[in-house]
């Protein structure tokens, strides 16, 4: 029964972002095109600052905090299983990870969703990257970053010093995204 209220409050917490009058404002391009979104002002506000710490549990419950990747060139990537453009950019960003781990990259999935379906998930899609958990505080983490709408998939670059350097609201491009992790080695 507390799970069930749990569960309902966090999906309640989640639609009062989503639809508050702050979504109303333009997010996406006049096209609608989730490919050419852009970000809003409170994500513009974040570039040039020092990245918010955040503590998360992993798949496997592990406590996980954002100091945790300080010297690296950080990729938070909010997404939950139901979101059908982050789960087709996942395998891309498997790939990034895999080929830029040598150079301190660090790919990190912060997924809106329940552990089990998230670790099920990725062990399907056999992705190769960390993935944090959560409901409320996934949300919560997500709007220390910028993301004041909740919507999904939402990312965040950040350099070696722990300055937040881009952020982008929609599915990510791979040559965009590589062209920015490659300004920050």
């Amino acid at each position: 029964m507390a799970a069930v209220a749990l569960m309902a409050v966090s999906g309640g917490y989640f639609m009062a972002m989503v639809l508050s009058p702050e979504a109303a404002r333009q997010v996406y391009s006049p096209a609608g095109n989730a490919a050419e979104a852009r970000t809003a002002s409170e994500v513009e506000d974040m570039l040039g600052r020092r990245r918010p710490d955040f503590e998360l549990g992993d798949m496997d419950g592990a406590i996980v905090s954002a100091a945790d990747f300080d010297g690296k060139v950080l990729l938070l990537n909010f997404w939950a299983t139901w979101c059908k453009p982050c789960t087709e950019e996942m395998p891309m960003l498997s790939l990034l990870q895999e080929n830029y781990a040598g150079n301190g990259v660090q790919i990190l999935g912060i997924a809106l969703d329940d552990p089990q379906k998230a670790r099920e998930f990725a062990s399907k899609l056999s992705i190769r990257y960390p993935i944090l958990v959560g409901t409320i505080d996934t949300v919560l983490a997500g709007r220390q970053y910028g993301n004041r709408e909740g919507m999904l998939p939402y990312s965040v670059l950040v350099d070696t010093d722990g300055i937040v350097r881009w952020a982008y609201l929609g599915a990510l491009d791979k040559d965009e995204l590589e062209t920015q992790i490659k300004a920050l080695l």
